[in-house]
């Protein structure tokens, strides 16, 4: 597979009219730059830019290579994807779409018609009504899932301990955790994901999963939301990449310990810096409760069963989280690194987007923290120009933990297949977007720090 290429056809349908959409635009710039470059205008690449701006919307009158015909013989313009991608979303309309499970979209579930008219669809008209936004029966979905099988199982490694089970348990919540906890992360960004009647369930599910997923009680909400959305990777951010360089393990590693040993200290430390001695309290004094409740599981009930229940999920997610975040923070700008567009990335592929609740636009997600998940897609589009004026990066075909795990092998070669350029950046050679993706992961000094952020 050439991730310079390759469109993957298990993207979500938002997903695959987004990056056809890109693609497209390349194609445009890069018709156009042929025609004003055989004018004599400069290379042809700024110009073109300029005049597609210019033209937004309107299609090219040129002919398109065989190559790329079908894919922009098919697709309309800017404001009528929109409008597609906002009809899924729409519960009045007659093409909504509501998520029902991460695997399949539900057009593409063929259930034998017995199962599907008295199992599937009863069960998703009553969905709609639990969840908060129609959208987001999947949530309700994977709540089921969870205390079907993560509750049971775990009370049966302290019932009857055996350790086949424990080594399958700690498979199978590695493999529900991410796409747990970026429900958790809707769920603390919306201030819940269930109906108001339901808000018994919605206002404590978390105390029973999130241990079992490897979150401490409240950890994850204000580290996340009360910190790390108000300082944005800037210079007081415990979760800032600016002072590390981005491609050297060893930077990498002191990242990762920091957060992984310190951070139950760190974060209460923080609010009280910040004059906020409440949040402080609230912060450690869960982190600690949730760390005394395992050593009291442990010495007192089952040890062997607290490690693969508890111990275990806590220490991957906790490497987890630094090694996302690392990915989704690597790139910044050296000249405006404050900048949301500058500071964060877009991914457009399946592991982020499909099952994980559209991580991939996390330039999106900084610009507008409370913005529901399904409306990311549109919103990309809608500033779509503005993200080509700041230089923005958008990538295809790699997720974040592969993104750190391509910067610490220096492999920018890798990750310049990966980017989809936009504005500016078509008409790059390979060569070139490696060097400028380069510049973008180096180790900002204290006095650099003072100088882009000011008195920080």
């Amino acid at each position: 597979m050439d991730p310079a290429t390759f469109v993957d056809p298990n993207l979500t349908r938002p997903d695959l009219l987004v990056l056809k959409n890109l693609l497209q635009d390349v194609e445009r710039i890069e018709t156009t730059a042929k025609r004003l470059g055989a004018n004599g205008v400069d290379s042809g690449y700024t110009s073109a830019v300029e005049e597609i701006s210019v033209s937004k919307g309107v299609q090219d009158a040129e002919p398109h290579h065989d190559s790329v015909a079908p894919l922009n013989a098919s697709l309309p313009n800017d404001e009528k994807i929109i409008e597609a991608i906002e009809a899924l979303n729409d519960p009045m309309h007659e093409d909504f779409d509501p998520t029902v499970f991460v695997t399949w979209d539900l057009k593409d579930i063929k259930l034998p018609p017995v199962l599907d008219r008295y199992v599937l669809r009863p069960y998703i008209t009553w969905a709609r009504t639990v969840v908060r936004k129609e959208t987001d029966v999947v949530m309700l979905t994977h709540l089921i899932l969870y205390f079907t099988t993560s509750v049971p199982s775990a009370l049966f490694l302290y019932y009857r301990f055996s350790w086949l089970h424990g080594v399958l348990h700690c498979l199978m919540q590695g493999w529900y955790v991410g796409t747990y906890t970026l429900m958790r992360h809707q769920h603390i960004h919306m201030n819940g994901i269930l109906s108001p009647r339901y808000v018994w369930l919605d206002s404590t599910f978390a105390y029973v999963l999130d241990p079992l997923m490897g979150h401490t009680w409240n950890t994850y909400y204000y580290h996340h939301v009360k910190h790390h959305h108000v300082e944005a990777n800037g210079p007081d951010d415990l979760s800032s990449t600016l002072r590390y360089q981005r491609d050297d393990l060893l930077n990498f590693l002191h990242y990762v310990g920091r957060f992984f040993f310190f951070v139950w200290l760190d974060l209460p430390l923080y609010f009280l810096r910040k004059g906020n001695p409440s949040m402080a309290l609230k912060a450690g004094s869960g982190e600690m409760a949730n760390l005394l409740a395992m050593y009291l599981l442990a010495t007192y009930l089952n040890l062997r069963a607290t490690v693969f229940v508890l111990i275990v999920p806590l220490l991957l997610l906790r490497i987890g989280l630094m090694v996302g975040n690392w990915g989704q923070h690597a790139f910044v700008d050296d000249v405006d690194p404050d900048s949301d567009f500058r500071s964060s990335i877009t991914l457009i592929d399946v592991a982020s987007n499909r099952f994980c609740y559209n991580d991939g636009y996390h330039t999106s997600h900084h610009l507008n923290p409370r913005r529901h998940w399904r409306e990311h897609p549109i919103a990309f589009l809608k500033q779509k120009d503005r993200y080509a004026r700041e230089q923005a990066l958008v990538f295809r075909n790699i997720d974040y933990i592969m993104i750190t795990i391509k910067l610490l092998r220096k492999d920018y070669m890798h990750l310049a297949k990966c980017l989809v350029p936009i504005g500016d950046q078509v008409g790059m050679s390979l060569e070139e977007i490696a060097g400028m993706l380069r510049t973008k992961t180096t180790k900002f000094t204290e006095e650099g720090i003072k100088e882009k952020f000011g008195k920080k």
